[in-house]
């Protein structure tokens, strides 16, 4: 147990220390730096349900703020917004045990649909460029995480738009193969459980070797006494936030 909250106070102590960037000026939002639920409504198609996150100190500069996309898992979909916080980056702010140096976008996939749906990637591309427009992201280091289902629509809207991201960790999650060359310019940290029964481990073992024929910058790490839930140890290390801040476009 004493170990346990001695790996927490250590977590939790490094994300404190970790860096922050400046860069150009933008209109500044008055929000907290809670998740907040927010609404993307497209021209073109139905609204998308997100929470948003800005970093401490926000609105206390001009500066601008990395951005991490973060897609939840198939059992996060639906009208539920609050069900995306059940994991990943906007769990640990919703908890409040820490502020995480990003501004953090995370949508919600609606009922019986996929994020690696065309429809989807498209709407998640539009997000983007929402948020780039009302907020001060630093566009050399806009980032995409995601677990399980979210870890396949990290593969595919990286392959869709290699050139947005300047690094992305997919998390028990598949792609395709055909998209490696155009993944191989994208620093790549990939998670995966040895014993996940759901989504088996091949699935990113083969997309890594594919990026990897490709010369491309990827990197694999499997838990060997993990099932499906690969992403709790994942989000919850430090060294994942700081390897996204050592990458810019």
């Amino acid at each position: 147990m004493q170990r346990t909250y001695l790996a927490l106070f250590a977590f939790y102590t490094c994300l404190a220390n970790l860096p922050t960037f400046s860069g150009t000026t933008a209109d500044a939002k008055e929000m907290p730096a809670s998740n907040q639920q927010r609404v993307f409504q497209p021209a073109d198609s139905k609204p998308m349900h997100y929470l948003l996150s800005l970093p401490e100190g926000y609105n206390d500069s001009k500066k601008e703020w990395p951005l991490i996309l973060f897609l939840h898992g198939a059992g996060e979909r639906g009208s539920d917004i609050t069900k995306v916080a059940k994991h990943g980056p906007p769990k640990l702010v919703a908890e409040g045990k820490t502020s995480l140096p990003f501004i953090i976008v995370s949508p919600q996939c609606p009922a019986g649909k996929w994020w690696s749906d065309p429809q989807q990637l498209k709407q998640l591309a539009s997000l983007i460029a929402e948020i780039e427009t009302h907020y001060r992201v630093d566009q050399r280091r806009i980032y995409l995480t995601g677990l399980s289902m979210g870890g396949y629509g990290t593969w595919h809207l990286a392959g869709m738009l290699p050139k947005k991201f300047a690094a992305i960790a997919p998390i028990c999650g598949g792609g395709k193969t055909d998209d490696a060359k155009r993944l191989s310019r994208i620093p790549i940290w990939v998670f995966h459980g040895a014993r996940d029964g759901i989504v088996p481990l091949a699935e990113s073992e083969r997309m890594v070797d594919a990026v990897k024929a490709q010369s491309g910058n990827v990197r694999l790490t499997v838990y060997p006494k993990a099932g499906h839930d690969s992403w709790s140890s994942t989000y919850a290390n430090p060294e994942l936030y700081r390897w996204f801040l050592r990458h810019q476009q």
